[in-house]
Formats: structure tokens, C-alpha cells, sequence
């Protein structure tokens, strides 16, 4: 419970520079199980969420390092994590909405068209500024070898 205002600090600075969705605290606290967090000497230094859509879907958002430690590995442990949980639960598609395509690819994600995704993922899109003109790139690993 403690990490809940440190994710919403870290998700409010990058969503500030308009390289992510900000979360309110109350989301934060409705979705704390989705997150992973990387710490070192009790500060946290990455972020990343596993969101179950259902049975055979989940996203893979919130994916946040600190700019001082970024190019670090921090980012692809965190996202490992949560393709590892999701292969756990048996979720064989996870997909990204994403500014860094480049670095998705390098986990086995291809590009796929938004209108590919299923219409119950938009729910938090609405709340987007920039909806319905994302810009955002999507990806999709579909039983894709690990990372």
C-alpha cells in the first residue's frame, strides 16, 4: 500500500510530459495488484502494470523507469515480470499500447492495427485527451518465446 503514492508520483511525471495516461490515486489503489515495482535502497525506480482484460487477454501499460536510470535493464525486467505472470495465468496475448514500439519488439510484440483490439479495451481511452486519434503504436505478442 505504501508504493501507491510513489507509482502515482512516478505515472504523473511522465504523464506530464505527455509520454503516458495519467492514473488517479483511487485507480492506483483499484488496480495496486496489476503493478511491479523496482526498487533499490526503499525508492522505487520502475513501474510496470499486467492488466487482465480476460481469460486469453492482457495489456501491459504503466511501464515507467526513472530518467536517471533508464538504458539500465530496469524496463525489460519489469516488462519480463509481467510477461511471466501472464504465461503463468495462461494468457497468451498481451498487447501494448506504446511510444517505444522499438523496445516491445524486442519481446517477441508485432505491430498490430488499433481496430484489431478488442472494443472492451477502449474503456480507458475514453478518459484520453487524445482519443479517438491516439498515436500511440500497437503492439501484440501472441505465444511469443520469452523476451
Amino acid at each position: 500500500m505504501g508504493d501507491v503514492r510513489p507509482i502515482h508520483a512516478m505515472l504523473s511525471y511522465f504523464a506530464g510530459k505527455n509520454l503516458m495516461l495519467p492514473r488517479s490515486i483511487s485507480s492506483l489503489y483499484d488496480h495496486l495488484r496489476d503493478f511491479v515495482v523496482y526498487e533499490e535502497d526503499e525508492r522505487i525506480l520502475g513501474i510496470c502494470a499486467l492488466h487482465i482484460c480476460w481469460d486469453d487477454l492482457a495489456e501491459i501499460r504503466s511501464l515507467a523507469v526513472d530518467e536517471s536510470m533508464q538504458k539500465t535493464g530496469i524496463g525489460r525486467l519489469l516488462v519480463q515480470s509481467c510477461l511471466d505472470e501472464a504465461e503463468s495465468l495462461e494468457i497468451k496475448q498481451v498487447f501494448v499500447l506504446t511510444y517505444q514500439a522499438a523496445f516491445f519488439r524486442k519481446f517477441g510484440f508485432k505491430d498490430t492495427d488499433k481496430q484489431n483490439l478488442p472494443h472492451k479495451i477502449w474503456s480507458d481511452c475514453l478518459h484520453c485527451a487524445k482519443f479517438p486519434d491516439c498515436d500511440e503504436d500497437a503492439l501484440i505478442r501472441i505465444g511469443a518465446p520469452k523476451g
